[in-house]
């Protein structure tokens, strides 16, 4: 560790993250208790019993909620992180440079420092190059999977409550409601993409790794 870092508390090297966990978490427990109360409303509108807290969670009402969210966000930083790599936007901050090499794209090179796959060598390093987009797709799937599942099961408590009979998932997969849940949420993340791309182009923000210098040109591509 060096010396510089010894001298920051643990809360100054880690408070980016340490935040928007805590966020995170407490955002979370919001929308399960508030989830909870309008279920609990609707139940009780459709003349059906409540249910408990605990009940809730395994409800496809929350199910569905959370990872619908999760799955868009996932979905968002996965094509992000992907595209970013060969696709340019002049005068963006959040763009390679048009001309000029990029630090990240150079060979990685094995040294002390260095993360172990990348002293490993071969198709651990291989993996390793690649595992940022990876591991968003693989969380983007489980949380696709997971929504489509939840909102399964809350189809079928909705078809249950009005005497209706219960649909399978491949029948359910080829109506209208899961789609549209879906697509209303991947059109926000690709607008937020859009936003961030084209509004530093000409907007800055002094001191965040996001934005270009603020006495820097607009046609200045990248950080």
């Amino acid at each position: 560790m060096s010396t510089s870092t010894k001298q920051h508390s643990f809360l100054y090297r880690n408070g980016l993250g340490l935040l928007f966990s805590a966020l995170f978490v407490v955002t979370l427990i919001a929308q399960a208790f508030t989830g909870f109360h309008k279920h609990n409303s609707e139940l009780a509108q459709d003349h059906a019993p409540q249910i408990s807290f605990v009940a809730y969670l395994n409800t496809g009402h929350f199910i569905s909620a959370t990872f619908e969210n999760f799955e868009s966000e996932f979905l968002q930083m996965a094509l992000y992180v992907i595209l970013t790599v060969g696709l340019r936007q002049k005068g963006s901050a959040e763009s390679k440079s048009l001309d000029e090499p990029e630090e990240v794209d150079r060979e990685p090179q094995p040294g002390p420092d260095a993360p172990w796959p990348v002293r490993k060598g071969g198709i651990i390093l291989k993996l390793y190059e690649n595992s940022l987009f990876t591991v968003f797709a693989i969380l983007f799937l489980i949380s696709w999977w997971l929504h489509l599942y939840g909102s399964w099961l809350d189809h079928n408590e909705q078809q249950v409550l009005n005497g209706q009979p219960t649909d399978t998932m491949a029948n359910y997969l080829t109506q209208a409601n899961f789609w549209f849940e879906t697509f209303q949420n991947w059109q926000s993340e690709f607008l937020s993409i859009a936003s961030i791309v084209l509004l530093t182009i000409f907007l800055r923000q002094k001191g965040s790794p996001e934005s270009k210098p603020v006495d820097a040109p607009h046609s200045k591509t990248g950080k």
